[in-house]
């Protein structure tokens, strides 16, 4: 396990050189986002991916959320750009708004029991972004243990996942400290699914048309 303090420009470098090399040999790492820290592997690496939910004590029942680093990133993830896709993300991201969109049938991996969808999310971060841009799209999810608080500090995520990371970039404490905000776009309507660090009213005051997460019957 190594751990950088990104905070510190020369360790933020190397951190972000290890971090990319871990997760092109498979191995799983923590990085800072705008929301919570993450928990993160290369997304195209099925290996990498159940040793992520291995890590967290998660399932397959629950697929993994992907990080990207840019707009184009998307337009190859995605089987088609619909207008609420395009529009979210134009005004969100990068920010605390995760899409669920459905992805390329080309596409090779396996994020868990998907169904042909993936929950898509570019973090308002510097550090996640510049690894992102080194590594391209990474599985990444809140850094904890399945059921217990999300990591807010780097000290939080090492005392949650220990050594089962190999590199974690510790950049202190993330700004918001909230889970971000989950719009599911796969239907003619797009609803809220979870709420997070963006409300439905501000949702709404880009995109009228989004709904509130559904009742439970």
């Amino acid at each position: 396990m190594r751990r950088f303090d990104c905070t510190d420009a020369a360790q933020r470098r190397a951190g972000i050189e290890a971090a990319a090399a871990a997760v092109g040999r498979g191995d799983l790492v923590v990085l800072p986002t705008d929301t919570v820290y993450g928990i993160g592997a290369d997304a195209f690496d099925a290996s990498a991916v159940r040793a992520l939910l291995a890590a967290k004590g998660r399932g397959r029942d629950m697929p993994v959320p992907v990080l990207i680093g840019s707009w184009r990133t998307l337009e190859g993830l995605i089987s088609r750009m619909t207008m609420p896709i395009r529009e979210l993300t134009r005004a969100f991201w990068p920010g605390g708004l995760t899409v669920i969109v459905e992805h390329a049938p080309s596409l090779r991996w396996d994020l868990g029991d998907s169904r042909g969808t993936v929950a898509v999310r570019m973090p308002l971060h510097p550090v996640a972004i510049d690894l992102l841009g080194r590594t391209g799209p990474m599985a990444v999810s809140s850094a904890n243990i399945s059921g217990r608080p999300a990591a807010l500090t780097g000290d939080e995520a090492v005392d949650q996942l220990g050594d089962s990371v190999e590199v974690y970039l510790d950049a202190g404490r993330v700004p918001t400290g909230v889970a971000s905000t989950i719009v599911d776009c796969t239907g003619d309507v797009p609803r809220v699914v979870r709420e997070g660090a963006i409300d439905l009213a501000t949702l709404r005051s880009v995109l009228p048309l989004v709904a509130e997460p559904a009742t439970a019957s």
